[in-house]
């Protein structure tokens, strides 16, 4: 069987780096194709959190694409290797593409337990530590479509010492020129494509060397590790990722790991990144908030008046909130409202004027804060398919804008001009 080759297909690229095209070619028999710039589906050993498969598949305009992580996976290797047909059946992932990373995005990992034979995933019973060999046997048990190959991902913390960033990337390459000898010998991984990582820490050289050194293996894409949300200023993460694409080929993917809030997302595409890992909207709902920025950015004149009043309340409630860091990924962020605040538990209004999730629909903020206030379950499940949703949306805008010719029309429809934006940049 003719092996289908992964295709970036551009249809524009705009502000000097930000790409606006079609990822075609994936799953086994290519049927699949995912829009860039665009995000995964974020799981939990295969299912998003808070819901079920039935509810998941009530939500539109979901990515054909789904993140599994081996920290979630590795402790279940001998019961997956028994089951013999793969991780999407074993989870009834059924039509999607599978694409399997080392870690979980919105779970810290340790540092301190890479060694230039392995590297180390923490899942429920602790660490699990993977040789080269050990972690291609288990990707020939998941069978997923792309995996990312393993790196030595513990240089984020800025002021790590450039002999340390060096090492990183000699282990990385090491790993992924292993990772690949031992693919090609593997009948079952044919046709699964492996992402290479970049590396490098906040040294420029060093991001740059990793760079050229991935681009000569043969990878159907880049993951760029090491940039994640509150380890890095935004413009020192623009910087890096600018000289970081200017190594890569256009006809491969740039995936970011690490990065999901919003004005980051706008800021690292027009950088040129075209993918990213879908687990902000998870983050937020574990916070007990939900999303409620704006992003349409060409509204009717009756939806505009709407619209700007519900601003001016969200930019009321994000002042009394008062613990708005947006530089940690565990503290409530600028784009979202709390709803176990007691300002809720007589708002009347869904969480979102005009969103069109099921949510919003059926529901008003003071039954969310009475779910939270009561630990109810059903609290996740409704912001779950709420910040999905409106997450997703905001993808779609992010394109629509790029088509249009609007990126700096939807930039200062996310961003606003709250006082908040002061406060980020201190």
């Amino acid at each position: 069987m003719a092996r289908i080759r992964m295709q970036m297909e551009l249809s524009r690229v705009v502000h000097g780096g930000a790409r606006l095209g079609v990822l075609k070619g994936l799953g086994k028999t290519g049927q699949h194709s995912l829009e860039v710039p665009g995000c995964l589906l974020y799981t939990h050993f295969g299912t998003v959190p808070h819901l079920t498969q039935d509810t998941l598949h009530t939500l539109s305009n979901l990515p054909s694409t789904t993140q599994v992580t081996l920290s979630n996976i590795a402790e279940h290797q001998e019961v997956l290797e028994e089951f013999k047909d793969g991780f999407r059946k074993f989870s009834g992932l059924h039509d999607t593409v599978l694409y399997c990373s080392l870690h979980d995005p919105a779970t810290p990992c340790p540092t301190g337990y890479t060694t230039n034979k392995t590297v180390s995933v923490w899942g429920s019973g602790g660490r699990i530590e993977l040789t080269v060999s050990k972690f291609i046997a288990l990707q020939k048990t998941v069978q997923p479509d792309w995996y990312q190959s393993m790196a030595d991902g513990e240089t984020w913390q800025i002021n790590t010492s450039r002999k340390r960033v060096r090492k990183s990337v000699d282990r990385t390459l090491a790993h992924l020129d292993e990772c690949l000898l031992l693919h090609q010998k593997s009948q079952e991984l044919d046709g699964v494509r492996v992402l290479g990582v970049v590396e490098g820490g906040d040294i420029l050289e060093e991001r740059i060397r990793s760079a050229k050194e991935t681009a000569k293996r043969p990878v159907a894409g880049f993951c760029l590790d090491g940039l994640q949300t509150g380890f890095m200023d935004q413009t020192l993460r623009t910087q890096l990722i600018t000289a970081v694409i200017k190594e890569l080929p256009d006809d491969k993917p740039r995936l970011l790991q690490g990065v999901g809030r919003p004005d980051e997302v706008m800021a690292c595409v027009e950088a040129g990144v075209d993918l990213f890992e879908g687990f902000f909207p998870f983050q937020v709902t574990e916070r007990g908030c939900a999303l409620c920025f704006g992003f349409d950015f060409s509204p009717d004149p009756e939806r505009a008046v709407l619209e700007l009043n519900e601003e001016k309340d969200t930019a009321g409630e994000t002042q009394q909130n008062g613990d708005l860091n947006c530089a940690d990924q565990t503290q409530m962020t600028c784009f979202e409202i709390n709803l176990k605040d007691k300002r809720y538990q007589d708002d009347f209004r869904p969480l979102v004027e005009g969103c069109g999730c099921y949510c919003c629909m059926n529901h008003q903020r003071a039954y969310l804060h009475h779910l939270l206030v009561t630990n109810e379950l059903l609290a996740g499940v409704l912001l779950m398919i709420h910040n999905v949703s409106h997450y997703q949306s905001f993808f779609g805008a992010l394109r629509e804008a790029l088509a249009s010719d609007k990126l700096d029309l939807l930039k200062k429809r996310v961003l606003g001009d709250g006082g908040w934006q002061t406060e980020r940049k201190v």
